[in-house]
């Protein structure tokens, strides 16, 4: 994909994510089902539901991308939230595709103090199995986190090495973030080359600055150029990755529109 057909979106209220990617004047937009830190099933807000949302983001020409809650963690090995987040997975991938998304974006979770991370990784193989992949579902790398699965490169070819044996792991891609790996502690120079070795594909882009310095493994995003990573190395990793854009950074419709000038220009 040339960088100038380079689709750059941002991630919006989910009441009507039609008006929120044309008042951003962008074709591609990502937003949540309900509340991210809740394990309530997924709610369409937009008026006469999914149905009439998938038909007006056709009719607009507009790709839908939703993240799944973050208490998603399939990895676990708690019953109580392995179970419940296996359920949720499956409830958003539905939801997903009845609105007509182009994926479902899922953090890659953790296991508990003290647990090998091969269970993590066997449970992420066992998730694949069990769930009906309506939709892609895109694997993010996370920003922290020792016991975390999808932190380090390591960590991110030893899950990719489990899904693989499972039915379905074709329909299984890779969201890269790049406030998650300037925190995690992934160079960013070489992220997109490494990542794609591992996965064969990055099917999402998450174009997010950092508060932080590298690998200080928090998560927390600004505006382009607004923070500490390298600002040649972020452009770069996005112009390599050649896949969409989504922006998680602050503000408004008016501040994602400066993101995209901002990514424009450099592009």
């Amino acid at each position: 994909m040339s960088t100038t057909a380079l689709s750059i979106g941002a991630h919006v209220p989910h009441d009507d994510p039609v008006a929120q990617a044309q008042a951003r004047g962008t074709q591609v937009v990502q937003f949540f089902l309900g509340e991210p830190q809740s394990y309530k099933g997924p709610v369409v807000s937009y008026p006469g539901g999914a149905p009439a949302l998938r038909a007006a983001a056709a009719a607009a020409q507009i790709n839908l991308y939703v993240h799944a809650p973050y208490v998603i963690n399939v990895a676990s090995t708690n019953n109580r939230i392995r179970i419940p987040g296996r359920k949720l997975l499956q409830q958003h991938l539905d939801v997903a595709a009845e609105i007509g998304a182009r994926g479902l974006i899922v953090h890659g979770g953790h296991v508990e103090r003290g647990v090998d991370p091969a269970v993590g990784f066997d449970n992420w193989r066992k998730a694949i199995e069990a769930t009906q992949l309506s939709v892609p579902l895109l694997i993010e790398n996370t920003a922290g986190g020792e016991n975390a699965m999808t932190r380090h490169l390591e960590r991110i070819a030893q899950v990719w090495d489990a899904i693989g044996a499972a039915e379905g792991a074709d329909r299984v891609g890779f969201c890269l973030d790049t406030c998650h790996a300037w925190a995690g502690g992934i160079e960013l120079d070489t992220a997109v080359e490494k990542i794609r070795g591992i996965t064969g594909r990055i099917d999402l882009v998450h174009a997010n600055d950092s508060r932080d310095d590298f690998d200080s493994g928090a998560d927390r995003h600004t505006n382009f150029g607004a923070g500490r990573i390298d600002q040649v190395g972020f452009v770069d990793l996005v112009r390599a990755a050649g896949a969409p854009v989504i922006c998680e950074t602050p503000g408004d419709a008016g501040d994602h529109l400066a993101d995209f000038a901002w990514l424009r220009d450099r592009l």
